[in-house]
């Protein structure tokens, strides 16, 4: 089933519960990987001590079977792996854990911001990294946050490609009525729609903005086919579009809107974290990291590393939306890191 399927067919007592595929394979938690000598991580820590070496083995990922059933956009053409291949922001250590399991119980979702002040860098982007939070806490991925300038020509395009590859788009900013808000014009460009006049919306713009009602109403103009989100703490709606949901650019307003979307965006069990700081090297400790990624496969593990005062740092960082899975890994890695560390 389709994640879009699934967010509009909530309300559907009939509807065939989404199951979950099964780990394929569950490897001993307690059991140290050896560093095969052709192995991935024997290739990057012979990449850190300067040593000559092979290519890497190739990313463990598998084509799905033409039978299996394919989230996300029912008209996509790309298969999960080549998706995957090409993702934006998934660095080297975690790419290598995209265990298929994983692939399988997450629904994905994109952010795209618009606006030339975000670009400019006049304005910050805490739209999109608030959204990356707040859906991970609705059991969603997010694969890739974007920012886009006030041109149609660009955004439908973008916009046209992330509906068919991801479950769920997320977009913000555009819907004020100045020359710059384009937002529908795009989104009706992006899925070959018209815009129309919803007579119900504009209709209740005009009445609450009898300052200058016909300005008011062009935020009704919305692309055919969509649904109207009411906007509790401003003028202009957002609205639904298959599985684009569109929201306003004030953070104030957007998150708002989205309070009123969460449960229907719900996807499963939130998308849990565990984060531990170590006072030493990425290079000291990529061994027990990479074990932990072969190890805990329904896992991601993610290092972040810093320079202060004090000398270097890492910040270690587990997410899983399997609460067993991450408490094991936690607890493993925890004392992998202590006793490597010492």
């Amino acid at each position: 089933m389709a994640f879009r399927q699934l967010v509009h067919g909530r309300s559907d007592p009939t509807a065939t519960p989404v199951r979950f595929h099964a780990d394929p394979e569950t490897p001993d938690p307690a059991r140290p990987l050896p560093f095969e000598a052709g192995g991935r991580i024997a290739h990057w820590l012979a990449v850190l001590d300067g040593k000559p070496r092979a290519s890497p083995p190739p990313f463990r990922l598998r084509r799905l079977a033409a039978a299996e059933p394919v989230r996300g956009h029912e008209k996509r053409g790309l298969e999960r792996t080549d998706d995957l291949r090409g993702s934006v922001g998934v660095s080297g250590l975690e790419r290598s854990n995209l265990h298929e399991a994983i692939l399988a119980d997450v629904p994905s979702a994109a952010i795209l911001t618009i606006g030339n002040e975000l670009l400019a860098g006049d304005v910050e982007n805490t739209n999109g990294s608030w959204l990356a939070r707040r859906l991970e806490e609705a059991g969603v991925e997010v694969r890739l946050i974007s920012v886009l300038p006030d041109e149609v020509e660009e955004i439908a395009p973008f916009l046209r490609a992330q509906a068919d590859r991801s479950d769920v788009v997320l977009v913000t900013g555009g819907l004020g009525g100045t020359p710059d808000d384009i937002t529908r014009e795009a989104v009706a460009a992006a899925f070959d729609v018209e815009q129309t006049e919803y007579e119900e919306v504009a209709a209740g713009l005009r009445a609450r903005f009898r300052g200058d009602p016909e300005y008011a109403a062009r935020w009704a103009r919305l692309p055919a086919g969509s649904r109207p989100l009411a906007n509790p703490l401003g003028g202009a709606p957002g609205f639904v579009l298959e599985n684009v949901y569109v929201l306003p650019g004030l953070p104030s307003e957007m998150e708002a809107m989205y309070e009123t979307l969460e449960e229907k965006l719900r996807a499963g069990p939130p998308i849990g974290s565990w984060r531990r700081s170590y006072h030493t090297t990425e290079s000291r400790i990529v061994g027990v990291l990479g074990q932990a990624v072969e190890i805990h496969p329904r896992v991601r593990v993610g290092s972040y590393p810093s320079f202060g005062a004090n000398g270097p740092s890492v910040e270690v960082v587990l997410k899983s939306n399997d609460p067993d899975a991450l408490e094991a890994a936690a607890a493993w890695l925890t004392q992998a890191l202590e006793q490597s560390l010492g």
